[in-house]
C-alpha cells in the first residue's frame, strides 16, 4: 500500500514528514531518502501498536474478522 507524505526542510536543513493517512507517524531525515525510510518505519510502528490496542479491546469477547479492499 503506498502512503501520501507531507515534507517540510526546517532549519537546520533535516526534512520532516507526517503520513496523511496515518497522521500519528512522524518521522525526520536528513535526505529524502532517509525520511523515505523513516516514515516507512513510523508507519509500519504506528500501524503495529493500534492493531494491538485493537485486539486489547475485543480480548475474551466473541467477534469474527473480514477483509475489505479500498479502492
Amino acid at each position: 500500500m503506498d502512503y501520501t507524505i507531507i515534507i517540510q526542510k526546517n532549519e537546520s536543513g533535516w526534512y520532516t514528514g507526517q503520513c496523511e493517512q496515518v497522521p500519528e507517524a512522524i518521522s525526520q531525515g536528513e535526505t529524502l531518502e532517509e525520511l523515505k525510510e523513516n516514515m516507512a518505519d513510523a508507519i509500519k510502528m504506528v500501524i503495529e501498536y493500534k492493531k494491538e490496542e485493537t485486539r486489547k479491546q475485543y480480548f475474551g469477547k466473541r467477534f469474527f474478522r473480514r477483509r475489505v479492499a479500498v479502492l
